[in-house]
């Protein structure tokens, strides 16, 4: 999912507040609580009762400086889950969608603390792409019949996201997300609505998530075939806008490449 402009990833050394942590603390220690009880369930299932209300306050006062801002949880929410993937399904999307989560905050807590940077704008972007990419990359284990259906998924979000946001560094645009208002009406409803762009990565994700969460549900309810389908249809709709992105992207290099052809005639 995509966040305002200005997103984290500076040094947490630079921030203004003298510690962010009591914010971050209860959700590092429920995803602490949830990763360990699962890993060491499998490993040590008598100790799993005993070691985790040890292992989590002395690990949250470790980790919690190395996740300022909320960049930072979600890169190592995103690690998490993919570490998780293939043995743990519901601690993994737990992780997974809290990482995709916070990417609504992100740029919040980065302005708030003092943070924002053009690094952290794209890193924002490539923990977006990286992470979908990834659980596609599962996805593709999981349903080997469908795998070529994934690859070209991961194709499309990649080259749309990147042309798109290398012609707009070329044009000199401050954001892929500051965008020529006159131009695709598209896309234009897309940056600019902030509702449309949440359901639209929400339940493009949320799909995803489903599909891999199918697999390891014996039975599934009803809704849960009713939720699919309709996440699914916004899956279509957002990979036809990255279709418009690619396509947009390419039109504008072209417009460029003959305008530098022009000036030097």
């Amino acid at each position: 999912m995509s966040s305002p402009l200005s997103s984290p990833l500076s040094s947490p050394m630079s921030s203004p507040l003298s510690s962010p942590c009591p914010l971050l603390c209860p959700v590092l220690s429920s995803v602490l609580s949830s990763v360990l009880s699962s890993v060491l369930s499998l490993s040590s299932p008598l100790l799993c009762p005993l070691l985790c209300p040890l292992l989590c306050p002395l690990l949250c006062p470790l980790l919690c400086p190395l996740l300022v801002p909320a960049g930072y949880a979600r890169v190592a929410l995103a690690l998490i889950s993919f570490y998780l993937m293939p043995c743990c399904p519901w601690p993994a999307v737990f992780c997974y969608l809290l990482s995709a989560l916070l990417d609504a905050f992100d740029g919040h807590a980065a302005r708030a603390l003092n943070q924002s940077t053009k690094f952290g704008a794209m890193m924002d972007m490539l923990t977006d792409r990286c992470a979908t990419m990834c659980l596609l990359v599962n996805l593709s284990l999981l349903y080997p019949s469908f795998t070529f259906l994934f690859q070209l998924s991961m194709c499309l979000d990649i080259a749309s996201h990147w042309l798109h946001l290398h012609s707009s560094t070329i044009k000199g645009s401050a954001s892929h997300k500051t965008i020529d208002l006159s131009g695709n009406p598209v896309l234009r409803i897309y940056y600019t609505s902030k509702p449309v762009l949440f359901v639209m990565c929400a339940g493009n994700e949320l799909f995803f998530c489903l599909l891999y969460l199918l697999h390891y549900i014996p039975e599934p309810a009803a809704w849960l075939y009713w939720l699919q389908g309709l996440c699914g249809t916004i899956c279509l709709l957002k990979s036809g806008i990255s279709l418009l992105h690619l396509i947009t992207a390419s039109q504008n290099m072209a417009a460029m490449d003959a305008a530098e052809r022009e000036k030097k005639q």
